[in-house]
């Protein structure tokens, strides 16, 4: 496949209405389309979550994580498909220098799926659907590993990459550990066996390590791209946003494994250790929360920059939903977490 053309389905440029049969829409998948089940996703569970109530606003949270499941089903047996009847085309994307990077979308998505078996999961089929959510999110543990090292080795050994094509897509297949880590935090309570929680835990804590700092790393080269090359092409005008998402998921993942790192940890003989756990999560959540209000206030400058010429549609639109949605989920929990306070400051009270 040529890189044009490999380049022109990265940009959503041949919608499968406009291709010649089933067969054709096989051959042209590629795992970008997994994108559109991250932001899905994280509508549903932000919605569910809104401080005030809404009449129909979690049957509507609910059914998008259901569209959602359904989605994330198709695009992997279109994709299994891909591998299985045009191998030989597949294995190309590995050399692809974009299209390589949205690996990452899957277990990113997957992710959303999972944490969705808690919200809307169990209160509607109780705990019998703890286990499916633990098996699923080891699944998703092996694959955030394995983006996270191997698209990174392909960047260096077989692609073809420089500063002033760089884009914030590069974060991709490094994020996805992070956000498994935050949805590791949100489930690990509510397993039954204490030494499974602690399991859970730990590895959220080293998948959380494995992932933010090299986040944070591509986000100063970012800076150093976008001051001597100005902004990419209008195309990638959604990428702006996506620096705000391992901010965001780096903010959530402390947070929520430090909320019932306390009982976690004392189970294990080691209570003081989870004090220290719950309290490092609530100063990082804070402290990444005003990065992550610099990078959205920057996001949203660049964004009526683009908006001067015309923004065109492409798949990479869902860049605006998921680096939000997280970003509001990190301030909901924030809020829920300091209203408890009793005593504010008053600039502190928009939380609540």
């Amino acid at each position: 496949m040529s890189e044009n053309k490999f380049a022109a389905i990265a940009r959503g440029a041949r919608p499968f209405s406009a291709l010649s049969s089933p067969r054709e829409v096989i051959r042209q998948f590629t795992p970008n389309w997994f994108a559109a089940t991250m932001g899905t996703g994280i509508l549903a569970l932000a919605l569910a979550q809104l401080p005030f109530a809404i009449p129909g606003v979690h049957r509507v949270a609910e059914a998008l994580w259901l569209f959602n499941i359904g989605l994330f089903v198709l695009f992997s047996v279109l994709y299994a498909g891909r591998w299985i009847l045009f191998f030989d085309e597949a294995k190309q994307i590995f050399d692809h220098s974009i299209v390589s990077m949205f690996f990452g979308t899957i277990p990113m998505g997957l992710a959303t799926i999972i944490n969705g078996f808690i919200v809307f999961g169990l209160p509607r089929w109780g705990v019998g659907v703890i286990p499916l959510a633990e098996a699923l999110w080891w699944l998703d543990v092996a694959m955030a590993l394995a983006c996270g090292v191997l698209i990174p080795f392909m960047m260096f050994t077989r692609q073809a990459h420089s500063i002033d094509h760089m884009t914030a897509v590069w974060l991709l297949p490094v994020v996805a550990a992070e956000v498994v880590a935050a949805s590791g935090g949100l489930l690990a309570p509510h397993l039954t066996d204490a030494s499974a929680q602690f399991m859970m835990l730990i590895t959220s804590y080293v998948l959380w390590a494995y992932s933010v700092p090299v986040a944070l790393s591509v986000l100063v080269i970012l800076l150093l791209r976008m001051a001597l090359h100005k902004l990419p092409h209008e195309n990638m005008a959604a990428s702006s946003w996506l620096s705000l998402g391992p901010i965001s998921t780096g903010a959530l993942g402390m947070l929520l494994m430090g909320a019932d790192a306390p009982a976690i940890f004392a189970a294990q003989g080691m209570a003081s250790i989870g004090v220290v756990a719950q309290g490092l999560g609530l100063i990082s959540g804070i402290l990444f929360w005003g990065l992550g209000l610099w990078w959205m206030l920057l996001a949203i400058f660049i964004t009526l920059r683009y908006a001067k010429e015309g923004i065109p549609f492409n798949l990479g639109w869902w860049g605006y939903t998921f680096p939000l949605g997280v970003y509001a989920l990190v301030t909901l929990k924030l809020g829920a977490r300091c209203c408890t306070c009793s005593s504010l400051p008053g600039w502190a009270l928009v939380w609540c």
